[in-house]
C-alpha cells in the first residue's frame, strides 16, 4: 500500500499508528534473520512515537503528512540518541547528539523510525558486503546481494519492514540497489536535499534520497526532505515544487532520449537490455517520442569517479584519528602509532583501499595527472548531458548492467564490483536527478530496473514520466513468487 492509502486508513481510524508500526515490526522480525537489512531495529522508540501520534490524533491535533508512517534510515545519517555506525568499527559506538537535516524533517512530518539500515562501510561498495556487521541479502533470492551501498534500505522496503526508507547516493547507491531489489529509488539533483548530518564520503557527489514501493511514495518523501538549509553550504536555495501534482499527467509529446552508449556498454546483460528497451517502447506507446542521443564520454564516468570519489574520501576520512571520537587502538607507543593502528583496525579493507587510492591521486607530483584531469573529464561529461537536454526532456538507460549477482561473486575482484555502477555514476558527476523504476524480471526471478534521468532541478517532470510508466507497465503485478517479498 502507498503512503496515501495508509494515511487515509489512519485518518479514518481503520488502523492506528501503533497497529501499523506493529505490523511492520512483525514483518522485520520475520525476515531479518535471512535478510539482515537492519543494524538497529528501534522497536521501543517506534511504539512510543506511534502511541504519541495516536493520542494527538484522538485529541484533534493537526498532524504532518507522514504521521504514523514507519520509515527506515540508512545508518550513515545521524539520528539523535540512536547509534550511527556507517557499518564501521570506527563508529561502532557513536551516538550523535543531533539529527541530520533530512531525519529532522521526517520526524517533524510525523514519520516513525523503525530502524537504522545496513550499508557498505562508509557507503563504499556496491553490494552491502563490506559492512563490518555482516552482509545484507537480497529478499528475492538470499544467495544474491541487494546492491549497495544502500542495500539495507532497499531490502527493508522490499521485505515490507517499512513503508519507505532513506539512502544516500554517491555513484549509484540508491538506484542500483533499487534495481536489484525491485523497488523505486530516487537520487535528487545535487543540492536539492541538505547533506547536513550525512556522514561524508565524497562531498561533491553525495546526495540523500528515498526508496519506496511506488513513484508516488518517492515523491511524497522528497516533498518532505527537499528544500534550502543554511547549515549546508551546498544546498540550493531553490523553490520546492509540488512533486505529486503532475504524477497523473499525460507524457504525450515529451521527448525521451535513449543514450546509445549505454545500450552498447560492455557487460550489459541481454535480459536487462531487452527489459529496458521494452520500457522505452512502453513510454512511446504512452505518447512520448523516443530519440536516440549520444553522450560520448558516458562510459568514461567510472574511471573519472574512481579518482574523484576516493580523493574526497581520503580527505573526509582523515578526521578519524582515534583522538576525539571513534575507534581508538589501545596500548600504542606514541600518538602516531595510535593513529596508525586506530585507522588500520577501525577501517575495513575496501575503505582502506579507497583512502590509499585517493591519497595517491592527491599527492605531490600526481594531483595534476589524476585529480585535476578527472575534474576536467567530469566537466566534459556534464557538457554531454547539457547537449542532450537541448533536444529531450528526460534520458533513459538501464539502471545496472546486470541483475543482482551472487554473494561473494566479486569478493576478489574489486574492478568487477566497481563496474556494477557503470550506468549510474555519470549522473552523480553531473549532479543530475535520476530514478530507478522496476521494469521486469530475469528468467531467474531477479528484478530489473530502468533508469530515467532528468535535467537539473527537474524532479517534477522526472517523477511524472516515471509514474506514467509505472502505472502503464504494472510490472510488480507480474512478479514471480518470493517468500521474503510480500
Amino acid at each position: 500500500m502507498t503512503i496515501s492509502a495508509w494515511r487515509q486508513q489512519l485518518q479514518s481510524g481503520e488502523i492506528s499508528a501503533r497497529e501499523l508500526v506493529e505490523e511492520h515490526l512483525q514483518r522485520a522480525a520475520k525476515t531479518e534473520n535471512e535478510v539482515h537489512a537492519f543494524l538497529d531495529v528501534t522497536a521501543d522508540r517506534a511504539r512510543a512515537d506511534a502511541d504519541r501520534i495516536d493520542l494527538a490524533r484522538s485529541a484533534g491535533e493537526a498532524l504532518g503528512p507522514l504521521a504514523g508512517i514507519p520509515l527506515a534510515i540508512k545508518d550513515n545519517l545521524c539520528t539523535r540518541g540512536v547509534t550511527t555506525t556507517c557499518a564501521s568499527r570506527m563508529l561502532e559506538s557513536f551516538v550523535p547528539p543531533y539529527e541530520s537535516a533530512v531525519t529532522e524533517r521526517l520526524w517533524r512530518a510525523g514519520g516513525v523510525l523503525v530502524g537504522k539500515t545496513n550499508l557498505d562501510e562508509f557507503a563504499m561498495g556496491g553490494s552491502t558486503e563490506t559492512s563490518a556487521f555482516g552482509a545484507t541479502s537480497n529478499p528475492w533470492n538470499t544467495d544474491h546481494v541487494p546492491g549497495g551501498s544502500s542495500g539495507g534500505s532497499a531490502a527493508a522496503v522490499a521485505t515490507g519492514a517499512c513503508v519507505a526508507s532513506l539512502g544516500s547516493d554517491t555513484g549509484g547507491s540508491i538506484r542500483q540497489p533499487a534495481s536489484f531489489c525491485g523497488v523505486v529509488g530516487l537520487k535528487p539533483t545535487y543540492g536539492r536535499v541538505s547533506r547536513w548530518g550525512l556522514v561524508a564520503f565524497a562531498s561533491s557527489l553525495d546526495q540523500v534520497g528515498p526508496f519506496a514501493t511506488s513513484v508516488a511514495d518517492a515523491a511524497e518523501l522528497l516533498q518532505v526532505i527537499a528544500g534550502p538549509d543554511p547549515r549546508d553550504s551546498t544546498c540550493l536555495n531553490a523553490e520546492v515544487p509540488d512533486f505529486s501534482s503532475g504524477l497523473n499527467r499525460s507524457i504525450k509529446g515529451l521527448r525521451v532520449g535513449v543514450i546509445r552508449e549505454c545500450f552498447d556498454a560492455e557487460g550489459l546483460d541481454a535480459e536487462v537490455k531487452a527489459s529496458t528497451q521494452a520500457a522505452a517502447a512502453q513510454l512511446e506507446a504512452l505518447g512520448a517520442e523516443l530519440v536516440e542521443v549520444s553522450c560520448p564520454r558516458f562510459t568514461d564516468g567510472i574511471a573519472t569517479y574512481y579518482v574523484i570519489a576516493p580523493s574526497e574520501a581520503s580527505a573526509n576520512l582523515a578526521r578519524y584519528d582515534g583522538v576525539k571520537y571513534g575507534f581508538r587502538a589501545e596500548d600504542a607507543e606514541s600518538l602516531a602509532a595510535m593513529t596508525a593502528r586506530s585507522r588500520a583496525e577501525g577501517f575495513g579493507a575496501e575503505v582502506q583501499r579507497r583512502i590509499l587510492i585517493g591519497t595517491y591521486a592527491l599527492s605531490a607530483g600526481y594531483v595534476d595527472a589524476y585529480y585535476r584531469k578527472a575534474q576536467q573529464v567530469r566537466t566534459l561529461i556534464r557538457r554531454d548531458f547539457d547537449a542532450a537536454f537541448q533536444s529531450v526532456d528526460v534520458l533513459l538507460t538501464p539502471t545496472a548492467p546486470t541483475t543482482a549477482f551472487r554473494s561473494g561473486a566479486h569478493a576478489d575482484d574489486p574492478l568487477a564490483m566497481y563496474l556494477a555502477d557503470l550506468l549510474t555514476i555519470p549522473v552523480n558527476l553531473a549532479g543530475l536527478p535520476a530514478i530507478s523504476v522496476p521494469c521486469g524480471f530475469s528468467q531467474a526471478g531477479l528484478p530489473i530496473g530502468v533508469q530515467l534521468i532528468g535535467n537539473v532541478l527537474d524532479e517534477a517532470r522526472l517523477l511524472q514520466v516515471a509514474s506514467q510508466y509505472e502505472q502503464a507497465a504494472d510490472v510488480l503485478s507480474q512478479r514471480p513468487e518470493a517468500s521474503l517479498v510480500p
